[in-house]
């Protein structure tokens, strides 16, 4: 039906239409057809031996997981090095396992690089380890003992568990401060590899970085390790490639989808990013078993991005009213009210949705799933005209007006929502409730959303008529200079990376995978606005773009 109607409301937007608009061009999608062959590479999937050959390598890294006999040193650099190369996926019992016994057996670990190493994977995995361990590190007048300055590796391992904080942690606050500075004076003086491995920690915390950067910058990285394993990174390098070729298929597919919409032709205000979009949603689970739901939360975040820009970048205020209420209504004959240009966005975004309807129906899954996701759909367009009223009317609200908006226009609270359509019988109808009411860490992901974005935007939005952003109304409420905002605004961001951790420890509110989809919503956001709208320019992103969906690993 789709295809059908959108043949019916392919059209040009009109260049004079008697109506003044604020329109702002931005710059065209980067990658052409640079993706055509890969996604024919990709078709042809992964051959039997190179399948029995993972199979073989994947039994022996289980193996030595399950070595009961490995010192809790030796076990710790283990699961480090599943995880940060990315195949923990196919080991959670196995790790579960390993490290509950770690914590049980509490054996006496003196030296600082493996205390720190044993207290971030325990946190990583909920365990609620006390950071008073940390205290040995420190002299009696509260400073941490100079000494340890000497041992680089155990000064970078303390910087990483450091980014595990939760609120009140003074000791890891203080370590975080002690670590950054100390770590920066060493880089001059380090070896190439020491020095790569410590600018890219400093850059890109484990805590803070999407796992795919992480595989793809680490699988280069492991063999230098004092624990490299040849076997495990085989396996690493072999699944790495299995994996993109699978991520391949899928972006060609929605690459393909896009290009039925012809956005640059049809919604040329539009920004024309498929790519990233992806790049993206992968980042929220980038597992085999997640193939659909990657695909389809590509799809509605694509929508969103062509509804954000046409609230904010086109359309009147009075056709933002009449595509609010169209979507309030959900129904493909609220079509008839809309402004041509804006019908193939509705259209679209409604066959998405019974696209996800039909694919539970047939796996038999209850239907309340689509009923949450839709509601939060709606919930982005009311905030979204809320904006387009301040911006009518010239009105730069509060502090508070605008965040109890704008944490709902960052799109984050519907994005976490949206993603546990993927997750199966473990997004329950008690976690979409749960969600529903925007806890604590699903707030605190819209908040680092939010103030990344407006740090790095505001500047590029102002050029034109646009809505106010948080540095304007922080300095139309209290008079202070961009500075100040910048600062308390980036120590807001760690308040809610905190928030976060804290959410992910046991026992939690819902299952685990459902909260680490809400824990990589808030890396991609590090990733993508740490110093610029990568997003908006998409060059920004294209190396890392690049690094995981098409650079090969050579075996």
């Amino acid at each position: 039906m789709f295809n059908q109607l959108l043949a019916v409301y392919s059209i040009q937007i009109p260049t004079s239409d008697n109506v003044k608009r604020t329109s702002s061009s931005f710059n065209p999608t980067i990658w052409g057809d640079q993706f055509l062959k890969y996604a024919t590479d990709s078709k042809q999937m992964n051959d039997a031996s190179s399948e029995r050959q993972h199979e073989g390598l994947k039994l022996e890294v289980r193996r030595m997981i399950r070595n009961t006999k490995s010192e809790p040193r030796n076990i710790l650099s283990l699961i480090d090095a599943v995880q940060r190369l990315g195949v923990n996926y196919h080991f959670k019992s196995e790790i579960n396992e390993a490290l509950q016994k770690v914590f049980d057996d509490d054996d006496e670990i003196e030296d600082l690089y493996s205390v720190a190493l044993r207290f971030r994977l325990l946190r990583q995995h909920g365990i609620k380890v006390s950071s008073e361990l940390f205290d040995k590190f420190k002299e009696s007048d509260g400073n941490f003992k100079t000494s340890i300055t000497n041992d680089v590796f155990g000064m970078l391992s303390l910087y990483e568990a450091a980014h595990l904080s939760i609120p009140g942690e003074n000791i890891l606050d203080e370590a975080l401060d002690f670590t950054t500075a100390t770590l920066q004076s060493f880089l001059p003086e380090l070896t190439n590899h020491l020095a790569t491995h410590v600018s890219h920690s400093l850059n890109r915390p484990i805590r803070k970085c999407l796992p795919r950067l992480e595989t793809r910058y680490y699988i280069d990285a492991y063999p230098m390790e004092k624990s490299y394993d040849e076997t495990l990174l085989k396996f690493a390098k072999l699944d790495f490639n299995m994996l993109q070729k699978l991520h391949q298929k899928e972006l060609y597919i929605v690459r393909e989808w896009w290009k039925t919409l012809d956005v640059a032709t049809n919604l040329p205000y539009a920004r024309d990013r498929i790519v990233e979009l992806y790049f993206w949603m992968m980042g929220i689970y980038f597992e085999p078993q997640y193939s659909f739901a990657r695909i389809m939360m590509t799809k509605i975040i694509g929508t969103l991005s062509l509804l954000d820009d046409t609230y904010d970048n086109y359309a009147t205020f009075e056709e933002a009213e009449i595509l609010t209420d169209a979507i309030q209504r959900w129904d493909i004959k609220a079509k008839d009210a809309l402004p041509e240009y804006m019908k193939m966005i509705y259209i679209t975004l409604l066959d998405i949705y019974n696209e996800y309807e039909e694919n539970v129906a047939n796996e038999q899954k209850p239907l309340y799933s689509l009923y949450y996701a839709k509601e939060a759909m709606k919930r982005v367009t009311r905030a979204y005209l809320a904006e387009a009223k301040w911006l009518e009317q010239d009105y730069i609200p509060t502090m508070e007006e605008y965040m109890k908006v704008s944490l709902i226009t960052c799109c984050y609270p519907m994005l976490a929502t949206t993603s546990f359509l993927g997750l199966g019988e473990i997004a329950t109808k008690d976690a979409y409730e749960w969600a529903s009411k925007d806890p604590k860490i699903i707030r605190a992901s819209a908040i680092i959303g939010r103030l990344m974005d407006d740090i790095v935007s505001h500047e590029f939005e102002q050029t034109r008529k646009h809505v106010a952003s948080a540095v304007e109304c922080y300095m139309k409420q209290y008079g202070a200079y961009e500075e100040e905002i910048v600062k308390s605004f980036r120590k807001e961001i760690e308040n809610a990376w905190k928030d976060i951790n804290e959410d992910l420890l046991n026992p939690t509110p819902v299952p685990m995978p459902l909260l680490e989809c809400v824990l990589n919503l808030a890396r991609a956001m590090d990733v993508i606005y740490k110093d610029e709208d990568g997003y908006t320019n998409s060059h920004i992103l294209k190396e890392l773009v690049a690094s995981v969906l098409m650079d090969h690993v050579l075996l």
